[in-house]
């Protein structure tokens, strides 16, 4: 059958559209209220090397210049942060300096040498081999995996989608766990499944118009999103064919009913989806939802050569991107009200060595320094343990001295810590956190109760 005779046929009679009478977000959603929260991770993509993110502008400027002496930033051109905090006082790379003021006024935190861990370790114990550590700790995949949930085995959830599972019922929503990207491990659950949130507009598929369900295309398409199979393999296909209509008409009437966000956002694709978030958060909770927590995955930090410069893929441009479209995203939640609903949090695959390596650039590490920002954030301060900025010095893992620092504040505490924020049970936490049974603190001091 050809295209025409199928859409012909599969609209000959008309079918009760997915928006419904009311629209299906008013179907789905709980009665509104003020009980809304929402957690943004953006995860920056390859490796971000947050040793040039965040530096110390106090006596350890020594030790960060004397090991990486072409890829080290004057001190002159780092913004300083108020006060002092882990035993320094801070700067921020040149292009992070829009989020200066966010850290001074409290809004904004960092997290320092951060990272995926089985249990607490030294750098001796893992050049021992005395210590379990999570596998393929320099590979680009796995690391992903581990940092957003992953626990080395058949079982591919997050640890966003398996907390959202143990959320009390009144909690849930038809979207908690949603991503704006192909990746999804880290709001991916164990029996549920995860919404595709484009940063585009959702709302054509082909000729059909989800904002208009009563034409001929937008009926064919709801048609066959209702369409069931005896084959298990047919079904299964239709059954994720149906929900992703449904989806797409959920947002479709979202954005139908945003107001363009307040906020300096750039033309970049991290803007872009910081932008359709901003402009959605709002609509979500006027209507009832609960808690959500969106995965956007952004940009090419594997920067192995030419990490400083203004080239598209370097370090100093993509920086400066994020920068400007954190602090307006930041900005439009506070213009909208959303300013206690919101918290964000900025991680990556792994951190960079401190020794540079040829070409200007720098290795795959470990531990890594993070950002978390928003109203709910205990801002102005750098939680955990800063680490020595010496080649081979007592927190280098690496036999050959390359400066790859092991965490000392784990993925999974920082988890945690949001995923508590969000409803999460003290009880429940190691059903989501695993190996949290190693860990004798389970939460950070992070976030606004």
């Amino acid at each position: 059958m050809d295209r025409r005779h199928f859409l012909r046929y599969a609209g000959a009679a008309p079918v009760v559209s997915l928006l419904g009478g009311t629209g299906l977000m008013g179907e789905l959603a709980h009665a509104a209220g003020d009980d809304y929260r929402a957690v943004v991770v953006i995860f920056l993509n390859g490796g971000n090397d947050g040793l040039n993110s965040l530096v110390p502008l106090d006596g350890a400027y020594g030790d960060y210049a004397t090991a990486r002496p072409e890829l080290a930033l004057a001190r002159s051109v780092l913004t300083p942060l108020a006060g002092s905090s882990a035993g320094h006082t801070f700067g921020l790379h040149p292009a992070l300096a829009p989020l200066a003021p966010l850290y001074d006024r409290g809004r904004l935190a960092w997290i320092a040498n951060a990272g995926p861990l089985v249990a607490p370790a030294s750098a001796r114990q893992v050049i021992e081999r005395a210590v379990a550590v999570p596998s393929f700790l320099l590979s680009h995949s796995d690391q992903v995996m581990w940092q957003q949930g992953w626990l080395g085995d058949a079982d591919n959830s997050g640890w966003a989608g398996r907390a959202l599972e143990l959320l009390p019922g009144g909690l849930r929503n038809a979207t908690n766990a949603v991503t704006m990207n192909t990746d999804r491990t880290l709001v991916l659950g164990r029996n549920t499944p995860v919404s595709f949130l484009s940063p585009w507009d959702s709302r054509y598929w082909g000729q059909a118009d989800l904002a208009q369900p009563q034409t001929p295309a937008a009926q064919s398409l709801n048609r066959m999103a209702r369409w069931q199979f005896a084959n298990g393999y047919e079904a299964e296909y239709a059954r994720t064919f149906g929900r992703s209509v449904q989806e797409s008409t959920l947002f479709t009437e979202a954005a139908l009913q945003a107001a363009e966000p307040q906020g300096d956002f750039g033309s970049d694709d991290l803007s872009r989806s910081l932008r359709k978030l901003a402009s959605l958060l709002p609509v979500f909770k006027r209507r009832g939802f609960k808690r959500q927590v969106f995965l956007v995955q952004w940009g090419s930090f594997d920067t192995h050569a030419a990490q400083r410069g203004t080239a598209p893929t370097s370090q100093d441009a993509q920086l400066a991107q994020f920068a400007r479209a954190l602090a307006a995203f930041d900005a439009a939640n506070q213009a909208s009200g959303m300013d206690s609903n919101v918290a964000s949090l900025m991680m990556s695959d792994f951190g960079r060595t401190l020794r540079q390596a040829s070409g200007g650039g720098s290795d795959h590490a470990w531990g890594n320094h993070w950002l978390a920002l928003g109203g709910p954030v205990r801002g102005g301060q750098v939680l955990g343990e800063f680490p020595s900025l010496v080649l081979g010095g007592a927190d280098d893992s690496d036999p050959n001295k390359g400066g790859r620092f092991v965490p000392t504040t784990s993925t999974d505490q920082v988890g945690a810590t949001l995923m508590q924020w969000l409803g999460l049970a003290p009880s429940d936490l190691e059903k989501a956190f695993p190996n949290l049974a190693n860990f004798s603190q389970k939460t950070i001091n992070l976030l606004h109760a």
